[in-house]
């Protein structure tokens, strides 16, 4: 078995943290089983899908009364919750594809996964500093703290070697076969 590389300090040069890792280094036979950050990681995707289906359930159950205070006919009340219902299932359902291709081991699904996440942080960050937007349990503190976990996980080190393993070794594994 080989030993894993040792971890990187803090005040480590920009040009090693971006350096391309041996193959040897990321070799999925050589790394073992799935990282439990890259597990996890898939996890709190999917919890983050479940999350957006809680929010479809709060929102339909306050449409009623917001579409009475902003004076909406019956029509497009119908129309605002098909078009949110739509929105929000096809969110859900690519979050919930893209933690099922993170636990595989792709490294481009664990890439915008992280892309999307960093959004939705700024996003937040955007709204509390220009609008005051309040970051509270019922608006955006459970989707925020989600967010950051998910980072968290999927940018560990070890998830991302062994996605860039399976990666290279199914790369690898194609050229064998042509030659």
């Amino acid at each position: 078995m080989t030993e894993l590389p040792a971890k990187r300090g803090v005040t480590s040069d920009a040009v090693d943290l971006l350096a391309s890792a041996t193959h040897t280094d990321v070799n999925p036979a050589v790394r073992g089983p799935r990282p439990s950050a890259l597990t996890g990681g898939a996890i709190l995707v999917w919890l983050r899908a479940l999350g957006g289906l809680l929010w479809l359930a709060g929102f339909a159950r306050a449409l009623p009364e917001v579409a009475h205070d902003i004076d909406l006919s019956r029509d497009e009340q119908d129309l605002l919750l098909g078009i949110v219902v739509t929105v929000d299932l096809a969110w859900v359902i690519l979050l919930a594809v893209m933690a099922w291709l993170v636990l595989l081991g792709s490294n481009a699904a664990r890439m915008l996964v992280m892309a999307g996440t960093t959004l939705s942080i700024t996003a937040a960050a955007l709204a509390y500093f220009s609008s005051g937007e309040e970051i509270t349990v019922r608006t955006t503190l459970l989707t925020v703290t989600l967010d950051i976990l998910i980072l968290l996980a999927l940018s560990s080190k070890d998830a991302r070697a062994w996605s860039r393993g399976r990666r290279r070794s199914r790369r690898m594994g194609s050229s064998e076969s042509q030659a």
